[in-house]
Order: structure tokens, then sequence, then C-alpha cells
């Protein structure tokens, strides 16, 4: 939409917020704790409050936040924006596990979010409240039930994932090279995952066959963009229409009309499967070929979300918007949260070294020689990464602890959902610490700082550490022993064993990654699985390098966390 690079706009933007102010000025309540004005955040300025600081870039944005959690630790302050309703950030776990608690009685999306929203997500579960949150909510709860997860981390998984492993040695096969950044040209990690991810969730939740190319990723991208956009800009009903409204339409228009493409497909699955024909595991094994055991029961759960949906929705908008809400969050969330990590990863070689370690533990020593001679072929190598994959696939990701809280601390320093609005639904509500919130006032915390917070996670708080995650003290080794039985004379001899660290728990107000509470994120465990196979067979399989290893990525304008210019690399099989 262009409104934060546009610096004429801003000022103008800038001109209008003043006159505003002074329209506003004396009716902005004052928010208080224990009778006490709350205090005010840096660089608020007089009438205009913190309206300027929010036109400003991104990640600038996230920088302030992180700035004032470091000057104000845990105490909630209040912000005020013309235009908006009064404000607060809390900071203190306290607060956050509170709002988490009554989210749906006390505080809830409110109308400010809602509305905001509403143009992309509709009637879906991340813009919903109610009975058609919990509509939405329990048919997700159906489709990830323990069952389907071990379709998916058995069977699905490994199929997508041996075919991005052998993407990305297609893209290296040119190179002969010893040295790492030996491809000709980079390949973009990013576009890798979100691709594993769409045909991922697209197959299993929608039974279509999905890519993260296609023109409604494009549409969706645009439109994710300008909404956000919105949140920032006091003024966005002014300026959009002045700065690409009809881009914006247009990009709705195909969003929504993918959304009816998926109803579409599974109404013709549902009267495929109840019209006297082949059922539809049939006619799916008929199309790719196959009927091996693992694509059966890969086909039988294929599309049960949206058939879900279907069963406990009549309306099929809604249906439409509940699909697309499910597609987001378990398809761009997944694979931005790799991609943040193998940035990470690619600066941080001891931790790379430490993964490797842990797997070729548990799957010995050739489960890291795949593709290392110069004269094994591509089938040698699909061979070898099956192998790996299916291996991998036995493994729960608490078998690989070092590899989960890697991605963990991923997860910690780039969380996928950055920034997070709720809205007081109550009369008057006290939080923990004494803040009294009138009905209406907003509710926000940033993600990007809390999991920055000194408080909760130390002076090394912005350092990538993901040994913070385990807890050593459950690691043991019991050496060689030997048992003399004397009724029989016999000797038994036990091997040395080592238990491997646990991962600490930490809880969702001090790690708000997967929210907390009732609206606690449905996917945390496909998330767990998806990442932690990913991670070991990338880093396993390949070395990899920044192709511009001296350059900061930063996220672009999303309301998730997407890398801005995606995730450029040199890749080498090892």
């Amino acid at each position: 939409m262009g409104l934060l690079n546009s610096p004429p706009l801003l000022y103008a933007v800038a001109a209008v917020l003043v006159a505003w102010a002074f329209h506003t000025a004396f009716r902005t309540p004052v928010l208080r704790r224990h009778g006490v004005p709350l205090r005010k955040p840096p660089n608020t300025l007089p009438l205009l409050g913190n309206g300027i600081l929010f036109l400003q870039a991104r990640q600038k944005l996230f920088a302030w936040f992180v700035r004032c959690q470091h000057e104000l630790g845990y105490e909630t302050f209040q912000v005020a924006v013309p235009t908006l309703p009064p404000g607060v950030v809390i900071s203190d776990p306290r607060n956050l596990e509170f709002v988490f608690k009554h989210e749906g009685s006390l505080v809830s999306k409110g109308s400010f979010v809602k509305g905001m929203l509403w143009d992309l997500f509709g009637h879906g579960i991340v813009n919903a409240d109610g009975e058609v949150w919990r509509v939405q909510r329990k048919a997700g709860l159906g489709f990830l039930n323990t069952a389907n997860l071990r379709v998916l981390t058995d069977m699905a998984l490994p199929r997508y994932l041996a075919a991005t492993l052998a993407q990305l040695r297609q893209h290296a096969a040119s190179s002969s090279s010893s040295t790492a950044t030996s491809s000709t040209t980079p390949v973009d990690l990013q576009a890798v995952f979100h691709e594993l991810t769409s045909r991922l969730m697209g197959k299993l939740a929608y039974n279509m066959e999905m890519h993260a190319d296609d023109a409604f990723t494009v549409a969706f991208d645009l439109a994710s963009g300008a909404t956000t956009e919105r949140f920032q800009n006091p003024l966005w009903f002014v300026t959009e229409p002045l700065l690409g409204a009809a881009d914006l339409r247009r990009a709705l228009a195909v969003v929504k009309a993918f959304g009816r493409r998926i109803v579409a497909s599974a109404v013709a699955d549902r009267q495929a499967q109840h019209g006297g024909g082949a059922d539809i595991v049939q006619e799916t094994g008929a199309r790719t070929g196959t009927h091996d055991a693992g694509t059966r029961k890969v086909d039988e759960i294929s599309g049960s979300l949206i058939q879900s949906l279907l069963d406990a929705i009549s309306d099929h908008d809604v249906v439409a918007d509940a699909a697309l809400n499910y597609l987001s969050a378990g398809r761009d969330t997944v694979a931005q949260g790799l991609t943040w990590t193998l940035y990470l990863l690619m600066q941080h070689p001891r931790v790379v070294d430490l993964i490797r370690a842990e797997v070729e533990h548990l799957l010995g020593p050739d489960a890291l020689s795949a593709g290392e001679h110069a004269d094994a072929d591509a089938d040698t190598d699909a061979a070898a990464d099956d192998d790996r994959l299916r291996a991998l696939a036995r493994l729960t990701p608490a078998a690989l602890p070092y590899t989960l809280s890697t991605f963990y601390e991923g997860l910690r320093l780039y969380p996928p959902i950055p920034f997070e609005i709720k809205q007081v639904d109550a009369a008057l509500l006290t939080l923990p610490d004494g803040t009294e919130l009138p009905r209406g006032t907003l509710v926000i915390w940033c993600s990007w700082a809390l999991n920055r917070s000194r408080h909760t996670w130390g002076a090394d708080a912005e350092t990538f550490r993901p040994e913070r995650w385990l807890d050593t003290s459950t690691t043991t080794t019991s050496t060689s022993s030997t048992t003399t039985t004397t009724t029989t004379s016999s000797t038994t001899t036990t091997p040395s064993t080592t238990i491997p660290p646990r991962v600490v728990s930490r809880s969702p107000a001090e790690f708000p990654v997967f929210h907390g509470g009732p609206r606690t994120c449905l996917g945390k465990k496909m998330a767990e699985a998806v990442a932690v196979q990913t991670i070991a067979a990338v880093v396993a399989g390949f070395d990899l390098a920044l192709a511009a290893p001296g350059a900061e990525r930063v996220t672009k304008t999303s309301l998730t966390l997407p890398m801005e210019g995606g995730l450029p690399c040199y890749v080498r099989p090892r």
C-alpha cells in the first residue's frame, strides 16, 4: 500500500493528526493504577501522543517496544493515538495470564480489531468470538486429533519433505566445488519452506493441491500488508483510498474467490463420496497412481478439516472464511518460523554441529552421510533421504530435545504473531497489578518485546541460545554394569545409555508465541513435529550459507512475520 514508505503523505497524515489531537485531547481518559495515572512511554508527544510513532516502519516500531520493555520492565503504561480508543501495553506475565484466562468473558477481539480485520478474515476463527469461534475451534480440534497427527508426521510429512530435499539437491546439482557457497545462484529458503507447508496443509486440511507461488498467495500477502497498515495508521480510512484501495479490492477478490473454491472442491468430494460412485480414497489413489498403505491413510484424512467445517456450519461463506483463516495459521506461521530459525542457524555453526550430533546419536553415523560422495547419483541421494526421513518420522519432538529447543529459540526471537490487541468487554476491568480499565480500552502486548525481556529471560535475552530451553539436570548417563545372579550363576551386562535433557516448559504468559487460555494455538503439536523433522533433515543433509552474510534480514509489513525479500542462501549437499 505504501504509506509507511511515502514521506510526503506521512507529513500530511501528521498534520491531520495534529488537528484531530486538538479536538480529542481533552476527551481521552487518563487510565490509573491504584489511583495513580499510568506513566507514558518514551517518545510520547504532547497532543499527538504516540500517533506519529506508530506510523514508522515495522522493525523500528518493534525496536521501540523493546526499548519500553527495557526502561519500564513489567510496568503497564498507557498509549494514546488520535482516532483510536484508549489503550495500555502490558508486559507483566501476571497481567497476560489474566487476559488469557478471561478471554471471551471480560476481554475479547472487540469491535476495533474485528473492524480492521473484517475485509480479510470475515467470520473466520482469527476474527471470531462466541459461538462462531467455538464451532470453528471444535472442527480444528477434530482435524488435529492424535490419530491424524500421527498420519501427518509418520506418512504425509516425510513424503512432502522428501520432495523439499530433492528440490534443494536439484538446485545444488550444478555445483561440484567443496565450498559452501558454490551454487551459481542462491535459493530462497523461505519460498522452499512455504511450498512445503502449502502442499501439506492443502492436502490434509482441504484435499487440494496448493503451492506457494499461486495467485492466492500473492493476493493474500498484499491484503495482509494493507490490513497491518490499518493498525499502524490512525487515518487509514483516509489514506487507504488514496494509496491503492483498488489494488486491495482486487487482492481481496482473489482471496475470497479462493475460499469459495476450497468450499466447492470439498462439496464435490462429498458428493462423490455419497453419490454411489468410487469413493474419494480410490479416486485419489487413481489420480496419484499409488495405492500403498501410507497413501491410503493420508487420503483417508485428507480434507477432514473442511469437511468438519461443512458439517458444523451451514453458511458456505462462513465456511470459506474459516478455511482461509486456518490455511494462513497452519501454513504461513510454520514456514516463517522455520525460515527465521534457519537464518539464525546459518549464523551459529556451533548450534548446527549440536543438532547434527543429536541426529547422529539417535540414528547412527550413517544418518549424515547421504550425498557426501561425489559419484552418488540422484537415485542414491533420494533413497538415502527416504531412509533418513522414515527414521526421523519414528521420533517424537521430545526425542530430539536440542532440535526442538532450537526451534523454540527461533520462535522466541522471531514470533510469527509479533503483536496482539484485545478489547475490554467488562464495565470496569482491574488487572492483577491494579490497573483499572474501562469498557472499550485496548489491551496490547508485543510478543517481539516480551520475548526479549531481561526480567523474564535474563541478561542475555537478545542472544540466540537454545540451551536456555534445556533442563540439563535431567541428562544422565548410566555406565555399563554387571549383575551376577547367584541362583543361576548367570551374569547380565547392561549397556551404557544416555537420557536426553528435558525441554523446559515456559508458561504462555512468559512465552506467548502459542497464545494461551481458551484460544491456545490448536496447531502447536503439529508445528513442533513439522519443524523438528524439517530442521533435522535439512541440517543433517546440507551445508547452508547466507547469500548476504553481512545484511540483517528484517520482516516485511504483514499480520504475521514473513522475511522481507525471502531468505537467499547457498546450498551444498553434505
